[in-house]
């Protein structure tokens, strides 16, 4: 349990301060909290463009030639080695929907948002260690994104490579005619990863010297240590990225040859700076919700996480092991038959710290008393969701079974499990969790239990008929499946998953109107400090919380599952309950 101490030490955020105007309190703002908002409604905007993108791409594929004349006039058609016409345009959706969804929504939801909100809150301390660079951070993610978007108006519009950008077609420039927008496409994201290592800067920064007295390490709530392990992923990753984009951008215009063949480069340097970063990249998407689920399930099974050290150990080997494992990405590119099995055994390894967290997850609610509220509902469909997604990437270990599904819809498939299943119903559960911390009024839940059911009844109809598809061989990034005869038969596989992708696409517009009819009624429905009753120490301030978080500085006798009382309020003892040694019932 979290408490507080009873001594009116105030803390120095808690001081007065003059108001200040609109520019400064939600433009250029210091705020962690704000700041943890500004990235969350940026990332909800560019989840309306990558979802728009990826219904192009599922229209196209179930009813073939309907959507790509409208869009083809961007970019050129090219022929394949087979001789099929690839429409440019059904290229550039296809990268263009990949990109903004890792890089500008998935990333900025799960380490921006919540990272900026929670980890302050979740420790005790009254901001983030550095104020400024955080919000630097922020309007670095806004400039890359704007430069992401001017690709698509450049001449010869977006990349059409894949968002793997893979050498030589993206160093040369002339796949598609797109150097220009390849060029934006390696400066938006070398751009973005400065935003990244800033961010990842301040966050372990705060974690490891702004903690409330009492706070060790194994005190700190779940979803701030992943969100620590994550923010180390990111400071050894995102460089890399960062320096393989730059080097594409010099091979572009300024006359190198980094990957470039006929100067003397190497292409399949790309692909190992890619996927170095690559692997861990599916690790930092998946750690912060594995976190948010973590505190989800155990606040609403009224009972503290099992096995939480336990979970602590599994996180940091998730993130040692996700940088040894790049390598089966990169089967089908004729690497040495022992590295191959080096790589698969590895892969094979990682899959014990999750089956771990899995594990714990099942014992945290085993004979819970357990709340079935809209956040509940969506950290048990994450943990469904990863599961698949995590058992189908066992698949993908074996290097011969890797070489039959490498670049097939199955791969589609798991990663999507993994990443939308995985992350994006953990987004939403943590979402509907702190929404009322972050806004001081609560969602409506039978809102959000519809939002729920429709999510994920269309998200399993549009992905899990992938998988069959990429069985039955078909390919990825190819605009038109009838063309090759043995997909033909496959045809309706398409149109149902396109069919449960578009009520995928409807299922979030109900998200959105709950957030808009709460907002704009939020006096209606106000939220206390605590509706939850949960037991770690953001929901012992305000809702929302003041300027500086705490009215007094916290110290903390017990982490937040070191004590519970099953069914009962988390945040306070009963009275006729005794209290263990050190906690105090008369802070409020």
């Amino acid at each position: 349990m979290s408490t507080i101490t009873a001594e009116p030490v105030l803390s120095e955020g808690h001081a007065h301060h003059p108001e200040v105007g609109f520019i400064r309190k939600y433009l250029w703002t210091y705020d962690h909290k704000m700041i943890g908002i500004q990235y969350l409604w940026t990332a909800l905007f560019f989840l309306f463009i990558g979802g728009g993108l990826a219904l192009l791409v599922r229209y196209q594929l179930a009813w073939p030639n309907t959507v790509v004349p409208i869009i083809g006039h961007l970019l050129p058609e090219t022929v394949a080695s087979d001789g099929a016409i690839i429409p440019g345009g059904y290229n550039m959706l296809v990268t263009m929907h990949a990109t903004v969804m890792v890089f500008f929504v998935l990333m900025p939801l799960l380490i921006g948002t919540f990272g900026n909100f929670l980890i302050p809150l979740q420790i005790g301390a009254g901001d983030m260690a550095f104020p400024l660079l955080n919000e630097v951070s922020y309007w670095l993610y806004v400039i890359s994104g704007f430069v992401i978007l001017a690709t698509f108006f450049v001449p010869g519009g977006a990349p059409g490579t894949g968002w793997t950008a893979y050498a030589p077609l993206s160093a040369e420039g002339k796949f598609n005619g797109t150097q220009m927008g390849q060029s934006l496409w390696g400066l938006a994201l070398f751009i973005n990863g400065l935003s990244s290592i800033a961010g990842a800067t301040n966050y372990i920064t705060t974690v490891v010297n702004m903690r409330a007295p009492g706070m060790t390490m194994f005190r700190m709530p779940m979803a701030t240590w992943a969100l620590f392990v994550t923010a180390i992923l990111l400071l050894l990753a995102v460089p890399v990225l960062s320096a393989a984009a730059a080097m594409l951008f010099c091979d572009l215009n300024l006359g190198t040859s980094f990957f470039k063949p006929a100067g003397g480069g190497q292409p399949l340097l790309w692909q190992h700076l890619f996927w170095f970063f690559g692997h861990p990249e599916v690790y930092i998407l998946i750690l912060p919700a594995m976190g948010i689920a973590s505190e989800i399930l155990s606040v609403f099974s009224r009972k503290p996480l099992f096995g939480y050290k336990a979970m602590v150990y599994a996180l940091i080997a998730i993130g040692f092991l996700g940088f040894v494992v790049w390598g089966h990405h990169m089967f089908t590119s004729g690497m040495n038959l022992t590295l191959s099995a080096t790589f698969s055994v590895s892969t094979m390894f990682i899959a014990v710290p999750s089956a771990i967290k899995t594990f714990n997850w099942i014992g945290t609610i085993w004979r819970g008393s357990i709340e079935f509220t809209t956040a509940m509902c969506f950290a048990v469909a994450f943990v469904s969701m990863f599961v698949i997604g995590g058992l189908s990437g066992i698949f993908m270990a074996s290097t011969p079974v890797d070489l039959f599904v490498h670049h097939t819809y199955f791969i589609v498939a798991h990663f999507h499990y993994v990443l939308f299943g995985g992350s994006l119903f953990a987004i939403f559960g943590g979402l509907y969790f702190w929404f009322p911390k972050m806004f001081g009024c609560l969602l409506n839940e039978t809102l959000g239990k519809v939002h729920f059911f429709a999510m994920f009844l269309f998200f399993n109809l549009a992905f899990f008929p992938m998988h069959n598809l990429g069985l039955g061989g078909m390919m990825r990034r190819i605009a038109d499946p009838t063309v090759y005869e043995h997909l033909r038969q496959l045809q309706p596989l398409n149109q149902i998953s396109t069919l449960g992708a578009i009520g995928l696409g409807f299922s979030m517009l109900i998200f959105f109107w709950n957030v808009f009819f709460t907002l704009l009624n939020r006096k209606a429905n106000p939220a206390p400090n605590n509706p939850w009753h949960a037991n770690s120490l953001e929901w012992t301030v305000s809702s929302p919380p003041g300027h500086g978080n705490f009215p007094v500085t916290p110290t903390v006798y017990h982490g937040p599952y070191e004590y519970s009382v099953p069914g009962m309020d988390q945040d306070f003892l009963p009275q006729d309950e005794p209290a263990p040694e050190g906690v105090r019932l008369d802070v409020h």
